[in-house]
């Protein structure tokens, strides 16, 4: 049993659970333990695209981990979480929401190489910790900036206080950060309430044969 596997992970599931569900499975079939990995992750809310290894396979994940990524996202505009999803504390920022025209200025101004400072409650390590759980803890955490790039941004609807796009970017940027960023240069403030991965490299999820995830 040494493949590629590709899942759509549904909300409120970790990409470890994900993981852990395909390890379940394959180790029935094959009646011995399955090392299965993945190549990246996607935040417990979020939904997509996951590409796993089996076997033999895990050796080549590294290959897959730096391959760039196309996300559709829905942004709440006028609000901000302190998580940058909806898992953290919600607060109304009282600003005036802005206008479909003022956002079409702004939206190019992300796209190309940008420095973004990636979010807190994430899996970097920080001193060899991750800084999610460094945050969980109340300890301070500062994030170093680093460079992205995004290859495209499109607008696909908006329907004040939501904003709905669509984005191909490099490895290693957070669309979280993005949309915050996005609110903060609107001067509105910004969260991410949906985030889906609909394709990593060449591989997208309407075209790969999905592994049916077990409850």
């Amino acid at each position: 049993m040494d493949e590629i596997i590709f899942v759509d992970k549904p909300a409120g599931m970790t990409s470890f659970g994900a993981v852990a569900r395909v390890r379940r499975v394959l180790s029935q079939c094959e009646g011995k333990k399955i090392k299965v990995g993945h190549t990246g992750t996607l935040d417990p809310f979020a939904t997509g695209l996951l590409i796993l290894m089996a076997g033999k396979a895990t050796k080549k994940a590294m290959e897959f981990t730096k391959l760039d990524k196309v996300y559709e996202a829905t942004i709440c505009l006028g609000k901000t979480s302190t998580t940058g999803d909806p898992e953290g504390e919600i607060t109304e920022t009282g600003a005036e929401l802005p206008s479909l025209e003022q956002i079409r200025v702004v939206i190019p101004e992300f796209v190309g190489k940008i420095k973004q400072r990636p979010p807190i409650f994430s899996a970097i390590k920080i001193d060899g910790q991750r800084a999610y759980k460094l945050a969980r803890k109340g300890k301070e955490v500062e994030m170093p900036e680093r460079e992205v790039e995004i290859f495209s941004l499109d607008i696909l609807s908006y329907d004040a206080p939501y904003l709905k796009i669509r984005t191909h970017v490099s490895s290693g940027t957070y669309i979280r950060t993005l949309a915050e960023d996005i609110g903060k240069r609107l001067g509105c403030g910004a969260y991410t309430t949906e985030l889906r991965r609909t394709r990593i490299s060449t591989y997208d999820i309407s075209e790969v044969p999905l592994f049916s995830l077990p409850e």
